[in-house]
């Protein structure tokens, strides 16, 4: 399993008029959390793009179990439980101090952006990963 973590504090601009984080920007959280995850291993997204593969989201699922508000840290952690096919599957787990907020997960699909079909994953990113898992 490979993991990552990252805090954001909580905008106004991200709130209703009760200060609460509108339910779609937790998606956003789970971006940054994902990024951050690809960063922390060394192949950031825009690395990706260079050799024309795109990660587009293809599902998405949010438990949401409490709120966020106005200028609290969310704590983003991200997971890879496994290996990564065409399609790949990272998992969050969202806290405000120890409070577990929202659970949830994305699924994308490694696409050529060239021909906008599914594809394997760039070698070099499974040779950095595979040894994680091993």
């Amino acid at each position: 399993m490979i993991n990552s973590e990252i805090n954001i504090r909580v905008l106004y601009a991200h709130t209703d008029n009760m200060g609460i984080v509108n339910n779609g920007r937790y998606l956003e959280y789970f971006e940054a959390g994902r990024n951050t995850l690809l960063r922390e291993l060394g192949y950031p997204y825009t690395e990706l793009e260079k050799l024309n593969y795109g990660l587009p989201v293809i599902e998405a699922h949010a438990n949401y179990l409490s709120t966020a508000k106005y200028d609290d840290i969310v704590i983003i952690k991200a997971f890879l439980r496994n290996m990564p096919g065409v399609r790949v599957k990272i998992d969050y787990e969202l806290f405000v101090g120890s409070k577990l907020i929202v659970t949830g997960y994305t699924v994308h699909s490694f696409i050529s952006l060239a021909t906008m079909k599914p594809v394997r994953p760039p070698k070099d990113f499974l040779d950095i990963i595979t040894p994680k898992f091993s």
